[in-house]
C-alpha cells in the first residue's frame, strides 16, 4: 500500500508535469538564400517565449519570390498571436483563407509555417521530432544518387564510384547526342535541324539511348545493384508504356515520372501491361491527383514533394494512406529542398512503416556554413541528428551573403531562377 509520503510526492511530480504554458505566434520571418545557386525559402516562427522558435522549408525554386510573399504578406498577419502548440488547427486555417487552395505557391508557404511549428513543439518537448511522431521504425533510411553522363560509359562510371562510396540504390540517366535531356548534358553531336531556336528534345531518340544505357548497365554493373530512372513526364503517354514494357527486362528499383500528371489515367494501362515498378508524385499539390493512385495501386512508390503538398502534417497522411494501399514512399529531394526540407524527409523514412527508398543531395561547403545540422549518410544510408525539433540551425548572416541569384546562368537569372523553354523540333513546347 502506498504511504502518505510517497503520495504526496507523485502528486507534487504530477501538477509539474502540466508542462509550459502554450507559445504564441510572435513573429514569421522569411529567410530567402541560395548557397548553392538555387533558390531556398526557409521560414523561421518565434514565439512568446525567450529562444522558443522553428525552421520550415518552404522551397519553390523556380517561383521562389512569391512564396516569399504569401508568407510575409498573407500567412504572418493571419498567425500571428495564434497558439504555435496547434498545428493541424493552423494548417487548416491557414490552407481555407485563400479559398483557391492546393497551388505549389501556397502550399510551399504553408510548409514553411507547419514544419516550423513542428521544429518549434521538438524544441518545447526537448526531443527531435521523430520522437513526437512515436519513434524509430528503422534505424537508418536507404538512400539513392544520381549518376549521369554524354556517353553511357561516362554514367556507368560514375554509378560505379558511387556503389563504392556505399549506395545501394542509384538513378542512371543518359545524354542523347544533339538534345537537351534531363539529368545529362546532351551527348556530343550537333544539334538536330529545326524550325525553331534553343533547346531542342525529341522522344524517340531518348528512349532508344535509355534502353541502350541500361542494357549496358545490367552486364556491367550486375543484377545485386538496385537502378531507377527518371522519365521526367517527356515522353507521350502511349510511348510511355512502351517504354515500360521495354524497361522491365532490366528489373528496375523503380521508372519515376513516367507520365505527366495530366496523364495519370495512362497508369492503368501501363499496370496492366507490365511488372516495372511505377514512382509518382514530385508535381502533386492536391489530394485529388494521389488518391486514385494510390486507392487503385497503380503505383508501387509516392513521391511528393513534401513541402509541395503542405509540409509534415499533410505527408504523414499521404503516407497513411499509402501504407494502407501497400505503396511505399520515396519522397522527393533534390538540391532545390532546403537542408530543413532534408530534415522532414528523413524524420519521414524513419517513422513510417512504408518507408521505401529517399532520394538524396549531398551537402556543399557553402550549405553548411549557412546550415547546422544536415542529416549524415553512412554506407548508403540517411541518420538525422538526434537533436530536439528537426535539430537544423541557420546563420542568418552567412544567409545573406547569397541572396537570390548567387551562382545562377545568366538565363536562370533573368527568369528569378525560373525554367527556360525546350521545344520539339516542330516548335512546340514539351513538359519538363
Amino acid at each position: 500500500m502506498m504511504r502518505r509520503r510517497e503520495f504526496l510526492a507523485l502528486a507534487a511530480g504530477a501538477a509539474t508535469l502540466k508542462g509550459l504554458p502554450s507559445p504564441k505566434i510572435k513573429d514569421v520571418s522569411v529567410i530567402a538564400t541560395s548557397p548553392a545557386g538555387l533558390r531556398l525559402v526557409v521560414v523561421k516562427v518565434t514565439t512568446d517565449q525567450d529562444g522558443l522558435y522553428g525552421y520550415g522549408c518552404a522551397t519553390f525554386t523556380q517561383r521562389a519570390e512569391l512564396v516569399v510573399e504569401a508568407v510575409k504578406q498573407y500567412l504572418r498577419p493571419l498567425i500571428l498571436g495564434k497558439p504555435a502548440d496547434r498545428i493541424i488547427d493552423l494548417w487548416r486555417a491557414m490552407d481555407a483563407s485563400s479559398y483557391w487552395r492546393n497551388g505549389p505557391v501556397l502550399n510551399n508557404a504553408i510548409s514553411g509555417v507547419d514544419e516550423a511549428l513542428w521544429d518549434i513543439k521538438g524544441r518545447q518537448a526537448n526531443m527531435p521530432v521523430f520522437q513526437l511522431l512515436g519513434g524509430k521504425c528503422r534505424e537508418g533510411a536507404l538512400a539513392y544518387s544520381h549518376a549521369s553522363g554524354k556517353e553511357p560509359e561516362e554514367t556507368i562510371d560514375q554509378a560505379r564510384a558511387l556503389i563504392a562510396q556505399g549506395f545501394k540504390v542509384v538513378r542512371l540517366q543518359v545524354g542523347v547526342p544533339g538534345l537537351a535531356g534531363y539529368g545529362a548534358a546532351a551527348g556530343q553531336a550537333a544539334p538536330p535541324a529545326s524550325l525553331t531556336e534553343g533547346p531542342v528534345f525529341e522522344p524517340l531518340p531518348y528512349v532508344r539511348r535509355a534502353l541502350a544505357l541500361f542494357e549496358r548497365a545490367r552486364k556491367e554493373l550486375g543484377n545485386e545493384i538496385e537502378l531507377l530512372h527518371d522519365v521526367h513526364e517527356r515522353v507521350p503517354p502511349r510511348m510511355a508504356v512502351q517504354f515500360a514494357k521495354d524497361m522491365e527486362q532490366f528489373r528496375l528499383f523503380y521508372l519515376e515520372d513516367a507520365l505527366a500528371p495530366e496523364d495519370i489515367a495512362y497508369f492503368r494501362q501501363i499496370r496492366a501491361q507490365c511488372a516495372t515498378p511505377l514512382a509518382m508524385g514530385e508535381l502533386f499539390n492536391n489530394p485529388n491527383e494521389w488518391t486514385p493512385l494510390l486507392k487503385e495501386q497503380l503505383i508501387d512508390y509516392i513521391r511528393c514533394h513534401v513541402s509541395q503538398v503542405g509540409g509534415l502534417t499533410p505527408a504523414l497522411k499521404v503516407a497513411a494512406l499509402a501504407e494502407q494501399c501497400q505503396v511505399k514512399t520515396a519522397w522527393h529531394g533534390p538540391g532545390d529542398t532546403s537542408p530543413v526540407g532534408h530534415c522532414a524527409n528523413v524524420t519521414l523514412d524513419l517513422v513510417c512503416p512504408n518507408f521505401g527508398v529517399q532520394e538524396w543531395s549531398a551537402s556543399t561547403e557553402r550549405i553548411l556554413e549557412v546550415f547546422s545540422g544536415y542529416p549524415e549518410m553512412r554506407d548508403g544510408y540517411l541518420f538525422p541528428n538526434d537533436k530536439p525539433g528537426w535539430g537544423v540551425e541557420v546563420n542568418e548572416k552567412a544567409a545573406a551573403k547569397y541572396p537570390f541569384g548567387f551562382g545562377e546562368s545568366e538565363q536562370r537569372r533573368n527568369l528569378n531562377g525560373g525554367w527556360g523553354e525546350v521545344r520539339r523540333r516542330d516548335g512546340s513546347i514539351i513538359q519538363q
